[in-house]
């Protein structure tokens, strides 16, 4: 087995695997590494925009940082258990629920996390193109293609390339926005607040609060997603908590850090725009430190574009696995990846101007689509299987786990359901909701019912059947690879 300081002849620089499982022999990098992929991975400009809400909604600056320091801790708690996943089972995230779900009965969880990858990889496009544009002309119909096929390009050559640019761009994102920050908060704090700006009306408000709390949550859980395609090389006896802890660090440090200067600038800002926020107050320090910062940040989108392109593919990919089986080839991903750049430049180009209206919304869907997903998926991980899967099993799409798992997919459906009298978005409010004055609890309900379900469901699992799966499948994944 190789070990974690080490890595083992790569062939060629561009990534063989894709939905596959990844072989031992092929298992590198060190755990350490997820704290800065993740902190990269969160520190882009939708990250910031989440921390506008509280302020925009009445809430003081102080109340929207406390609001979303608990938000993104329970978030990335369960963001985080996902990442023990990838070096255990050696998959990417999403395919792993079929164990839970079934090849097909999958489809509703992997179209909200397609839903997700699509979404963030247009928000991020957007942001950028307007970055972009301070300096140079400002043109969708150029920028947008052109960003989204390097995207498209980073994901082709994928996971180490990945790995290797976020990691390095912590240390500029570190430097760059610590600067920013500290300029923010010494400026805001002795001069007096701009006519119009929120903190000038700000205070206590309930129901701002728990909105800004579950967009905190909800913006780190839909991470979830994500997390075992970057983790799946790693070896399979790299110590949990320390691989758990790297990952929650990195991800909720810098969801803090960002949202809670997000809140900043919204407070004292009216009307604040990311982009041009960002260029104002780094403008601060001395005329153009402001679009150094607009320039590094634009970096960080671009990379994380490339993550959501990757994502987007191998979840797309092993939709389309459940109904048919397909070779998962370089050439395929190259594909699938084009399939996905199209998809959202279309969007992208289609989603209207107030787009910061539209992410909110957009983050919202997704706590109400992956809480029931994630919730099953790791209650059948800690406390049904733990940890032990039938791998090559789950790789056939009518293996051992089957076409439609009723467990997974009953649980998901259920909690679904019980979430919706406590939604609270702009295009719909349930009766729960609306009774607590617009207070949406409907991720606490998603979490509870989903999980508590597929827990009584599991009982009735047969485990000796699959223990006896598990011997034959891990000969046979290991063999195959020699």
């Amino acid at each position: 087995m190789s070990s974690p300081e080490t890595a083992p002849p790569r062939e060629g620089v561009i990534e063989q695997h894709s939905i596959d499982y990844v072989p031992h022999s092929e298992r590198h990098g060190k755990v350490w590494h997820q704290g800065p992929f993740w902190f990269t991975g969160n520190f882009v400009l939708p990250t910031m925009v989440t921390g506008f809400v509280g302020p925009a909604m009445g809430l003081s600056v102080w109340y929207s940082v406390l609001a979303v320091l608990l938000g993104v801790s329970f978030g990335t708690f369960f963001m985080a258990f996902h990442a023990n996943q990838g070096p255990r089972m050696g998959l990417p995230q999403m395919i792993q629920s079929r164990a839970q779900f079934g090849s097909r009965g999958v489809v509703v969880p992997f179209a909200a996390t397609v839903f997700v990858y699509v979404g963030f990889l247009v928000f991020d496009t957007i942001l950028a193109a307007q970055g972009l544009g301070l300096v140079l002309p400002d043109i969708k119909l150029f920028w947008y293609p052109v960003l989204i096929a390097v995207s498209i390009v980073i994901a082709v050559v994928g996971h180490d390339l990945l790995h290797f640019v976020q990691r390095w761009l912590t240390y500029l994102l570190i430097v760059v926005f610590a600067i920013l920050t500290i300029v923010a908060i010494v400026h805001f704090s002795s001069n007096p607040v701009a006519p119009g700006a929120p903190a000038a009306t700000a205070g206590w408000d309930l129901t701002a609060f728990l909105v800004q709390f579950s967009l905190a949550a909800g913006y780190n859980i839909s991470y979830a997603v994500y997390v075992s395609d970057y983790t799946r090389y790693l070896p399979a006896d790299v110590s949990a908590k320390k691989l758990i802890s790297s990952v929650y660090a990195g991800a909720a440090f810098s969801a803090v850090w960002l949202m809670s200067l997000g809140a900043i600038l919204s407070s004292y800002l009216p009307d604040p725009d990311p982009i041009l926020a960002l260029r104002q107050v780094g403008d601060l320090l001395f005329p153009g430190f402001g679009l150094v910062v607009v320039l590094v940040s634009v970096l960080a989108l671009i990379s994380i574009m490339g993550v959501n392109a990757y994502g987007a593919m191998l979840t797309g990919t092993s939709a389309v696995d459940g109904f048919k089986r397909v070779r998962p080839t370089v050439r395929l991903r190259v594909i699938g990846l084009t399939v996905v750049g199209i998809a959202s430049l279309v969007v992208a180009l289609l989603i209207p101007d107030d787009y910061i209206g539209s992410f909110n919304n957009f983050v919202l869907l997704m706590l109400y689509f992956l809480v029931p997903w994630t919730a099953v998926n790791l209650v059948d991980f800690y406390f049904v299987r733990r940890g032990g899967y039938a791998v090559a099993e789950i790789l056939k799409p009518d293996g051992l786990y089957g076409r439609w798992a009723w467990r997974g997919v009953v649980a998901y459906a259920v909690g679904f359901l019980a979430m919706i009298p406590f939604f609270s978005s702009s295009f719909y409010v349930g009766p729960v909701a609306d009774a607590l004055g617009g207070a949406d609890f409907s991720f606490v309900v998603g979490l509870i019912v989903s999980g508590g379900l597929y827990l009584i469901f599991a009982r009735s699992i047969d485990h000796d059947a699959e223990a006896a799966a598990r011997a034959a499948s891990q000969a046979e994944l290991e063999g195959s690879a020699r």
